[in-house]
């Protein structure tokens, strides 16, 4: 055991046999500089037998025998390893989706609450479907056609294509998805406008029965929606574009034609959003993109169609706040409702497919997180 004071030793004095204690401190050699390196002379031997010297009354401080066991390799701490992810896209891009599809069902309720379940909102679309008049026999020559597209043969030939691609591409799951996605979308909208939700004569004279949400535009966007989720990842920017437009055009047809009201259209479009997001919930591995990377030309072209959709929407509410609900409208104020409710089925339109398009695009990547293994 250590003690606070030096050790002492008989040592001999000049007046006799006398002893006398050691100094306290016992001077130390000075410490060679960096580039002296000690001599292997002044190295004592090794073992702790070895015995101290004549000219240092203390013991070497005994070190590890030639040969003896090393001292352990420290253990290297457990590194993570890319292995594959699990079966499907990541967890945030499904709960993406889900949020996706969650918004658009709320939205599509608030739509019919306000326009379709108010006074006033019953008001504005009466304006918006009288100023239809205007112009209706030349809009009506670019809008028959589009709408006569439309029909059972028309869903069965575009559902077939889109299941055709995905098998073509040996993507058995996104072949069940489209299915569901299709004839979810057209028997929701079918069980919602009759069965469902109803329409309250609240304006007098003036009576139509719930056509909310749209028929003619759910069959368009959920064979475009359908088409968009089976087509390669390089060309679904460019399916998303012809997708929407096809769907907002077939929309549009139907309030020339005095079919349906905006409300009706801009339902529909969101029950179809809703449908698509769901099922992209469930990507399963089939369905992945391997190997899938960033995609930009997916993002810009998103950007531009959420950008065109903002400034869509800004006509429909300047337009709507243009519109008084009540009888007295002039002419130009059903046109200028009439226009708005076709500016507002064109954002809804154009936003529903951007962010369809980013939702498919996240969902079809497959989960590259790294394992600890």
């Amino acid at each position: 055991m250590p003690s606070d004071h030096a050790p002492t030793r008989p040592l001999p004095t000049s007046g006799g046999a006398g002893t006398r204690p050691l100094p306290a401190t016992q001077p130390m050699p000075p410490t060679p500089g960096p580039a002296a390196a000690p001599p292997p002379a002044a190295v004592p031997p090794a073992g702790p037998a070895a015995a101290p010297s004549a000219g240092n009354p203390y013991p070497p401080v005994p070190q590890a025998a030639a040969g003896g066991p090393s001292a352990p390799a420290p253990r290297r701490a457990p590194h993570a390893h890319a292995v594959p992810g699990p079966d499907g896209p990541s967890t945030g891009s499904r709960v993406v989706a889900a949020v996706v599809a969650l918004l658009a069902v709320a939205g599509a309720w608030l739509v019919w609450r306000f326009f379709v379940d108010t006074f006033a909102g019953q008001m504005l679309e009466r304006a918006a479907f009288d100023g239809a008049v205007t112009g209706q026999g030349e809009l009506w020559a670019v809008a028959e056609p589009v709408l006569d597209t439309v029909s059972v043969a028309f869903v069965v030939g575009g559902l077939g294509a889109a299941m055709g691609i995905a098998l073509l591409r040996r993507r058995w799951g996104l072949a069940v998805q489209v299915a569901f996605l299709v004839v979810g979308a057209n028997v929701t909208t079918q069980l919602v406008k009759h069965f469902l939700l109803g329409r309250e004569e609240l304006i007098g004279g003036w009576h139509w029965e719930n056509s909310l949400p749209s028929g003619h535009t759910t069959v368009a966007g959920s064979v475009a929606a359908a088409l968009l989720l089976v087509v390669p990842r390089g060309a679904r920017a460019l399916v998303a574009v012809l997708g929407g437009a096809y769907t907002a055009a077939t929309g549009v047809s139907t309030l020339v034609g005095q079919w349906h009201r905006p409300s009706d259209v801009v339902a529909a479009v969101l029950v179809v959003l809703a449908w698509a997001a769901l099922v992209c919930v469930f990507t399963p591995r089939s369905s992945l993109d391997p190997g899938a990377g960033p995609t930009p030309g997916s993002t810009v072209t998103a950007v531009l169609l959420l950008l065109g959709a903002a400034a869509a929407g800004v006509g429909a509410l300047l337009a709507l706040r243009a519109t008084p609900a009540t009888w007295g409208t002039t002419a130009a104020q059903e046109v200028t409702a009439y226009a708005g409710g076709v500016a507002g089925v064109l954002a809804v339109t154009a936003a529903a497919f951007a962010v369809l398009l980013l939702v498919r695009q996240s969902t079809a990547r497959p989960d590259p997180r790294p394992v600890r293994g």
